[in-house]
């Protein structure tokens, strides 16, 4: 019977982990408006930085480019996919953008080439040390530093731009 009181414990462990991570999102002076807090549609820019869902308590974010979205996925494959495929098998079922204040889309055409410079790459895959916000925050500073949560991709966004971050929805 120990067996099943160690996964209740881990288990438990995980939704404290979820629950601090979740609590720690929203910063103030950084982020604005969090994914699904807003329904002011924006159209999407090659570069733009996107988010979604990820069960209700993560979020997976990629780069915009030339309609499909590329990402780093768990195996640690950067490909291009589109954006029905970046929400399947996720929890969300809407795609975000990190904008400003004017609803405007925060990205660059630098990024998406950047990303698409990366395709078909293996990246070692580590769920804290090289996810996707650290794939897309090297696309954005075109440079490896480490980026582990949601919250710090905002943090940088917010200090590389200098402005409160706002996820809108996706128009397709």
């Amino acid at each position: 019977m120990p067996a099943p009181l160690f996964w209740f414990g881990a288990s438990a462990l995980a939704l404290l982990a979820g629950a601090k991570y979740s609590n720690d999102k929203k910063l103030e002076g950084v982020v604005g408006t969090l994914p699904g807090e807003c329904d002011i549609a924006v159209k999407p820019i090659d570069g733009a930085i996107v988010c979604c869902g990820v069960y209700e308590v993560f979020d997976h974010s990629g780069i915009w480019v030339d309609g499909d979205i590329v990402e780093l996925k768990g195996n640690g494959l950067i490909r291009g996919i589109s954006a029905e495929r970046f929400l399947k098998d996720r929890s969300g079922e809407q795609i975000f953008i990190a904008c400003d204040a004017n609803y405007q889309p925060i990205g660059d055409a630098f990024f998406a080439k950047r990303a698409v410079s990366r395709l078909f790459e293996y990246s070692e895959y580590d769920v804290l040390n090289n996810n996707c916000h650290n794939f897309v925050w090297q696309c954005i500073a075109d440079k490896n530093e480490s980026v582990t949560r949601f919250s710090e991709l905002n943090t940088h966004l917010a200090n590389k731009y200098n402005q409160i971050i706002h996820w809108q929805p996706c128009k397709v």
